[in-house]
């Protein structure tokens, strides 16, 4: 049974212990997560007093490790899910509709019978959640009613990908509550990008929801992005004596949404030039070639974006190497490239329409300073705003959180682990 109170119980008595540490890793973590678990309980309760059996799910933000910008493209990326996560207490309803409330968010309703891209304001929560719901009954698998209580410590705008997170939780409460598990990793992962593409209106790629819905490390290869290729790589970062820091340096991302958007675009407007959709069907001597001809029509930014592209494209399978083969120092010099990349011919440090704001910029020149050889750092994730990160060596980590905190605020520098599981069920 998976009555609310046999549930508080089995975690009281520490029933539940095993799971959460294979999946937080840290016996430290284990108060906070059962406190979180009960008070998440004890938060469905309140909302939904019915008498009813509860489930419980997870689902990880990510860092991307290497390949800024090329996912889009259908290019390689590392990446890795994390320990901050997105869980929902969930329990299926009778009624076809989907009652859900995000802590710190109004409660929301979804009518399962109308699952029409046009019935949701793009941008909207209500949007993703009836986006996965049309894309897992377009695969054919059961879609029903339920009231879910969410909450997360997945910062929401930090890069980690909290939007990617709370759509491969949906997909994991219906394929729980409706489909046994049966839905895979990576369709949860194609379902998101969906719900994310047609429903919410945000052109992404594909590594948020893959990096989120497969968990652990991994090099994905996305050059046939309906059966992308996944090779998960075992790596113990502690071990190499390195720890994996994000700073969120509290920029806005208000009105940035063109400045991401016009990254895929231009870099798929060069690969029209060759009659192709994505840079991966043109070859980067291809592009060379005809660069004279790009700069006039594409302009210079479009072609310097194509030529990062292919640089990162080899850096991605270079550091998956190196991990493999457990050469930290050259995986370390690999992510320096990977950022000064992104700095100079990506140009995804900060935008061109706010120039007396760049705090990723700022972020980075500190961090380079406060670590000297005692680590490397890069801009993470989209870029523009928001966060960067940091592979820093042990004994110099409280130091750099200390100070990064002191200057970007409290709480600002988080250390990461990386967790060897996607979405799952945890109840």
């Amino acid at each position: 049974m998976n009555t609310i109170q046999d549930i508080i119980q089995r975690i009281n008595d520490g029933q539940l212990d095993e799971r959460l540490l294979e999946i937080y890793q840290t016996k430290d973590r284990l108060s906070r997560e059962r406190k979180r678990l009960i008070s998440s309980i004890a938060e469905f309760s309140s909302l939904f007093p019915e008498d009813q059996e509860i489930e419980i799910y997870s689902a990880p933000g990510r860092s991307e490790i290497g390949g800024n910008h090329t996912d889009h493209q259908q290019g390689e990326v590392l990446a890795a899910s994390i320990t901050d996560d997105a869980i929902a207490i969930a329990s299926r309803a009778d009624a076809p509709r989907i009652r859900l409330l995000s802590k710190g968010y109004p409660m929301l309703t979804i009518s399962i019978e109308d699952l029409q891209k046009d019935a949701y304001p793009d941008g909207t929560t209500e949007a993703l959640i009836a986006g996965v719901a049309a894309g897992m009954k377009d695969r054919g698998y059961s879609i029903g009613g339920f009231d879910a209580f969410v909450t997360s410590d997945v910062l929401s705008g930090s890069g980690l990908s909290s939007s990617a997170a709370f759509e491969t939780l949906i997909g994991c409460i219906l394929s729980g509550l409706y489909n046994d598990m049966k839905l895979t990793d990576v369709e949860n992962a194609m379902i998101g990008q969906y719900a994310e593409n047609v429903f919410f209106g945000k052109p992404c790629g594909l590594m948020d929801q893959m990096a989120c819905s497969v968990g652990s490390l991994c090099h994905i290869d996305f050059r046939n992005p309906s059966d992308p290729v996944i090779e998960r790589i075992e790596f113990d970062l502690e071990t190499a004596g390195y720890s994996l820091c994000i700073t969120d340096t509290k920029g806005s991302h208000a009105d940035l949404t063109d400045d991401y958007a016009a990254v895929p675009a231009e870099m798929k407007a060069v690969a029209s030039l060759f009659g192709k959709n994505v840079l991966i069907e043109v070859t980067e001597e291809e592009v060379l070639q005809q660069a004279t001809r790009i700069r006039e029509t594409c302009g210079d930014r479009a072609f310097l974006r194509a030529m990062h592209f292919y640089a990162e494209n080899k850096r991605v399978q270079q550091e998956a190497a190196a991990l493999k083969a457990k050469d930290m120092d050259g995986f370390l010099r690999l992510v320096r490239a990977s950022g000064d990349s992104s700095y100079k011919y990506l140009q995804n440090v900060y935008t061109s329409h706010d120039l007396r704001h760049q705090n990723v910029a700022v972020a980075l020149m500190l961090s380079e300073h406060l670590l000297g050889d005692n680590g490397v750092c890069r801009v993470h994730g989209g870029g523009f705003a928001g966060t960067i990160q940091a592979f820093v060596k042990k004994d110099a980590i409280e130091a750099y959180r200390t100070q990064m905190d002191a200057f970007f605020g409290e709480g600002s520098c988080s250390v990461l682990g990386i967790r060897k599981f996607g979405g799952i069920r945890i109840v």
